[in-house]
């Protein structure tokens, strides 16, 4: 798979240089007791994920506020290389079933640094100008941001 060119009438990107290699990054990506450690930017939590890592494979997970608002996130993996990609949709459900309301399709890409670290990559991909716009309002590059730190803190403690 090919990463679709960036384009940002649809899509948010983040991306950074981590000094971590890539299977260690991939292991707090895709252990789902690790990822509920990290996914959902504090002070929120993440008391439930599943994850099957096939294509056609469940990715859910449910974020919950200190109030105890819920917000759950339902789709399923559509491209997955070990220890370089993740691709993953709410677009479409566990065994390529269509969901209701499609929001984003994510991109994570892990890719090797020759002085051992990653150049680690978040693209997220929005079917229209709105639902783009809304995803950045919602606070997608402090959010995400947030996780991304929090994802490396947990890494650097195993």
């Amino acid at each position: 798979m090919t990463l679709p060119p960036f384009d940002e009438h649809l899509d948010l990107e983040l991306g950074r240089d981590i000094a971590l290699p890539p299977a260690l990054l991939w292991r707090v990506w895709t252990t789902p007791a690790l990822l509920q450690q990290w996914w959902a930017p504090a002070p929120l939590t993440t008391p439930e994920c599943e994850m099957e890592l096939q294509p056609g494979g469940v990715f859910r997970t449910v974020m919950q506020a200190p109030d105890g608002a819920r917000y759950p996130t339902s789709g399923c993996f559509l491209d997955i290389v070990p220890q370089r990609r993740l691709v993953f949709s709410d677009a479409l459900q566990p065994g390529f079933r269509p969901a209701s309301k499609p929001f984003f399709t994510a991109i994570i890409s892990f890719d090797a640094l020759a002085d051992g670290g990653t150049r680690y990559n978040a693209r997220v991909l929005h079917k229209d100008a709105i639902d783009r716009q809304t995803h950045a309002d919602m606070g997608f590059h402090d959010g995400w941001g947030r996780c991304m730190e929090q994802m490396i803190a947990l890494a650097r403690t195993l």
